[in-house]
């Protein structure tokens, strides 16, 4: 959504990222980043992506690895596994 009328509420944004817990979240991925660029990986065109998704319950201690963003990106955790009868 472009705001062409009104300045961007990037407070509002942020209490609004607070109160869905997203923010926890957020700078777990973004140690994980900093952590791959201090041992001078070349992370260029690659997502950082966690052994155990952090909507799991995963943290960096479980692990990370580089992964190629078409395929980090076309999980979806959130999805319900359906269980079909045989």
């Amino acid at each position: 959504m472009a705001y062409s009328k009104s300045p961007r509420p990037y407070k509002h944004e942020y209490e609004m990222e607070q109160k869905r817990g997203e923010h926890p979240d957020r700078m777990e991925r973004q140690r994980a980043r900093r952590t791959l660029d201090k041992k001078g990986v070349d992370r260029t065109g690659k997502d950082v992506s966690h052994k155990v998704a952090l909507s799991k319950g995963g943290s960096n201690a479980d692990g990370v690895k580089l992964e190629a963003p078409s395929i980090n990106r076309a999980r979806n955790y959130k999805k319900k596994k359906v269980v079909t009868k045989k």
